[in-house]
């Protein structure tokens, strides 16, 4: 495939800027997100940990507990590629308050029916689908929207690591505050908290001050642009190589964590609150990941990490699969934290520096579908698998399947560099006409 057009490159910026480490913060609109979205994100995880605790509390079921988990994920799945077409069609701030406004309906729903004591399983059920159905339009908006917001995309990285401190510091942040609210009053005074919240990132979007940019006239059809990103996606070597492996870590790697309650209760023979310390440290890991990443200077050099993330994540699921210890478990989800965040912040920074500005909003909608709409399927795939071997060998199979996955990205290492060089050539990242991508020029 021919390499698509870019844009010419930006001015780069100076290493001794403001702030190196926090440079993307030096935009008004992105320091604006910033303020928004930390404060709605603690209320987005308290309400996944109220939406849990509510429909245990409604069923004692675990199955209804992984349908609920379904509901909530399948819509992304199937919704992806026209929520891609849709965002790069309309104004992505636009997208992003409608998406915002409804999540907070959403929210305000399940608080009203809760604190009536109307709430069924049903009910949240198609909530959750609800919820399911914004975020299908909403992540793709989300992650194409950040360029528009840091207007350089010198600071581009360093705004997605910042992004991943903030979702990371939410994560720990958000359950402790609902655990403790649902031990006080009920879930439906979390769910109130959490639409409240959105004020604060409806409030940051309609602040920012975006240039002015002309309205493009589609005079293609939809179903012919699903198309166009498709052909994009399948036929980029970088793009599809990089989605490829994150479809098989979200479907092997991931849903580990449904299996989590298992591990504390059967194999580390604790309670809730081991639980909880294993979630913890899963937490801590990837915020000292994405921690790491705010610190970088470049993108140079992040496809090598990809492949190094991979292996961490899948090593740590192996040795917790074999842990009967405390505290080497709690080691263990360190390592897995630490690998999973790495090889998400690396991969999407590749992406969207990669991607031509038309294509975005359909490309993040694949990156969205290969990161969200796989973990149902493998959730599903682990329950079942952890049914007929145990919670431990699935684990280590989910594992070992990561570290394959990692072995057939680092073999296609030098045919994706071939590809991306002129992109980074063209950017100003990597000298032009530069012989080799290996060692001290690596991408």
């Amino acid at each position: 495939m021919a390499a698509p057009s870019q844009p010419s490159p930006p001015k780069r910026a100076s290493s001794r800027d403001f702030s190196h480490a926090w440079r993307a913060l030096r935009h008004r609109n992105f320091r604006l997100f910033f303020g928004g979205q930390s404060i709605s994100l603690i209320g987005t995880w308290m309400t996944r940990i109220a939406t849990s605790w509510l429909v245990y509390r409604l069923t004692h079921s675990a199955l209804l507990l992984g349908a609920v988990g379904f509901a909530g994920q399948i819509p992304t799945f199937l919704l992806a590629p026209l929520a891609g077409v849709i965002v790069d069609r309309m104004d992505r701030r636009k997208v992003l308050v409608w998406t915002q406004t409804l999540a907070m309906v959403q929210s305000f729903a399940l608080a009203w029916l809760t604190l009536t004591h109307r709430i069924t399983i049903l009910e949240v059920l198609l909530l959750s689908a609800m919820q399911g159905i914004i975020n299908a339009f909403d992540m793709p908006g989300r992650q194409s929207f950040m360029v528009k917001m840091v207007g350089d995309r010198d600071d581009l990285s360093n705004a997605i690591a910042i992004n991943s401190s903030m979702v990371n510091t939410a994560r720990l942040i958000g359950p402790s505050l609902a655990g403790l609210l649902i031990a006080a009053t009920s879930e439906g005074w979390c769910f109130l908290v959490d639409g409240v919240s959105y004020i604060a990132v409806l409030a940051s979007l309609l602040m920012m001050r975006l240039p002015r940019t002309q309205e493009l006239r589609h005079h293609a059809t939809m179903l012919a642009q699903m198309r166009e990103g498709w052909s994009y996606v399948a036929g980029f070597a970088p793009i599809r190589t990089i989605l490829l492996l994150f479809a098989l870590l979200s479907l092997m790697g991931w849903p580990f964590m449904v299996l989590m309650p298992m591990f504390a209760a059967q194999v580390l023979h604790g309670g809730p609150h081991t639980l909880g310390f294993l979630m913890g440290a899963v937490g801590v890991g990837s915020l000292g990941s994405a921690l790491a990443m705010v610190v970088r200077r470049s993108v140079r050099g992040l496809t090598r990490m990809i492949p190094i993330a991979a292996v961490a994540f899948g090593a740590g699921l192996i040795a917790f699969g074999l842990s009967h210890f405390f505290w080497l478990s709690m080691a263990m989800m360190l390592l897995t934290g630490f690998g999973m965040m790495q090889g998400l912040t690396a991969s999407n920074t590749i992406v969207q520096t990669l991607v031509e500005e038309k294509m975005r909003g359909r490309v993040m909608s694949y990156y969205t579908m290969a990161f969200v709409g796989m973990a149902p399927f493998g959730s599903l795939l682990a329950g079942a698998s952890a049914h007929v071997i145990g919670a431990p060998r699935t684990v280590i199979v989910s594992g070992a399947a990561c570290i394959l996955g990692a072995v057939w990205f680092w073999t296609r290492l030098t045919a994706i560099r071939t590809e991306m060089r002129p992109f980074y050539e063209r950017l100003g990242i990597v000298p032009q006409s530069s012989p080799a991508i290996e060692e001290n020029t690596e991408d």
